[in-house]
């Protein structure tokens, strides 16, 4: 039984009737708004970043290690930030407590925004129903493309495992 998948056209109802490209611009405005809120909040608790549960969480070392990355880069690290996962989630504060200039920042916050979030909406989009193309027409390969990931993925992540533990030691 042969199934076909289309990609669905972006600018058509995608869900809750919106156009997919829609959603990625909420998004893209939610992601920056958060940016903003992690700037502020930063700016807010400033040395006391360190001893806040978040601080303790991350770890003394490692929000230097951002504050390092910060001073060397400035706006342009808030931009990179967008590329590096943990990082994404840490710099904004740091800039906030390191008081890195507030309109360079939301330059640098809003560019990320309009590369980082299309990228990886319209990628991962673009994956998803390759994949169920994939399938629909043969389903041992998409199978195999499945295996494949789980088992990279697995290995990544078994790597970085082994990785993080050398460091400790």
């Amino acid at each position: 039984m042969y199934v076909a998948f289309a990609i669905e056209d972006p600018t058509r109802a995608f869900w809750l009737g919106l156009p997919f490209w829609l959603w990625v611009v909420a998004g893209g405005v939610a992601l920056f708004g958060a940016f903003q809120v992690y700037y502020w909040v930063g700016h807010k608790l400033g040395e006391k970043l360190y001893d806040s549960k978040i601080g303790v969480k991350l770890g003394r070392e490692r929000i230097r290690a951002v504050e390092r990355v910060v001073e060397k880069w400035g706006a342009l690290a808030v931009y990179g930030c967008f590329w590096v996962p943990m990082l994404r989630h840490t710099l904004p504060w740091v800039a906030g407590a390191l008081r890195v200039s507030y309109p360079w920042y939301v330059v640098a916050s809003a560019l990320g925004c309009l590369t980082w979030v299309p990228v990886w909406s319209f990628g991962l989009y673009t994956l998803i129903w390759g994949w169920l193309e994939l399938a629909a027409h043969s389903p041992a390969a998409a199978g195999a493309a499945a295996v494949a990931f789980v088992a990279a993925l697995g290995g990544f992540l078994a790597w970085r495992r082994r990785r993080k533990r050398a460091l400790v030691a």
